[in-house]
């Protein structure tokens, strides 16, 4: 479990999880290109793709000078174990809402 706590801990923060979308989407990436269009500086990204590598989220691959990330396969395959451990809670925990909702329809005016 601990290593789920610092998985979530690790894609908690907007930026971070927008570069494993990324990482995901894209495959391996220099991190110049990974963080392209975030606005953050060189220690700013050192420091979240730490996170990530602590984390066990990202792998990180040595080519001459350059530094190459990608998702650890594995790390997403945990979290999917995860979320579909605790599926049935979510779908008995929806489908109360949504009993409850037919009860009293004005809740859609709720702001």
């Amino acid at each position: 479990m601990r290593d789920l706590t610092r998985t979530f801990a690790a894609l908690s923060d907007p930026t971070r999880l927008t570069m494993v979308e990324r990482l995901m989407a894209q495959g391996e990436l220099p991190a110049g290109a990974l963080v392209a269009g975030f606005g953050i500086s060189a220690p700013a990204v050192s420091r979240h793709l730490r996170v990530l590598r602590e984390a066990g989220l990202i792998r990180q691959r040595a080519a001459g000078t350059h530094r190459y990330y990608a998702v650890r396969p594995e790390a997403m395959q945990s979290i999917a174990r995860w979320t579909m451990d605790h599926r049935s809670f979510w779908e008995g925990s929806l489908g109360r809402l949504d009993s409850l909702l037919a009860l009293n329809p004005d809740t859609e005016d709720m702001p």
